[in-house]
């Protein structure tokens, strides 16, 4: 298997959000994410979308712990500074009753 690659901001930004779910991690898939260099004049950081898959029968109740108040969310990542989070969207249902989400994020050096 082809490890995914990753970026440590976009690793430790992915932990922290799955860590709202307080959920077991089997139930939430990393189905999908791109990570791209952001810069200003006087900023860097890095720009992150990622695809998650939440299994049934528990879907429903992932995406609320997950998505709810996550604009407003506190994240303490060594290092890195959380500028905006947002999920993008409605959920959309799988066949299998599970639920795929997308979330893009700010990142920024502390």
């Amino acid at each position: 298997m082809k490890a995914l690659g990753l970026t440590p901001a976009a690793a430790a930004l992915l932990r922290a959000v799955l860590a709202r779910a307080g959920a077991l991690r089997n139930t939430i898939l990393l189905s999908d994410f791109r990570s791209t260099e952001w810069n200003s004049l006087t900023i860097s950081g890095e720009r992150h979308v990622f695809g998650l898959r939440l299994a049934a029968p528990t879907a429903a109740a992932l995406f609320g712990r997950m998505g709810a108040g996550l604009g407003d969310a506190e994240f303490a990542i060594p290092g890195l500074i959380v500028a905006d989070i947002a999920v993008c969207g409605a959920p959309l249902r799988g066949r299998d009753g599970s639920l795929l989400m997308t979330i893009e994020a700010l990142t920024v050096a502390d």
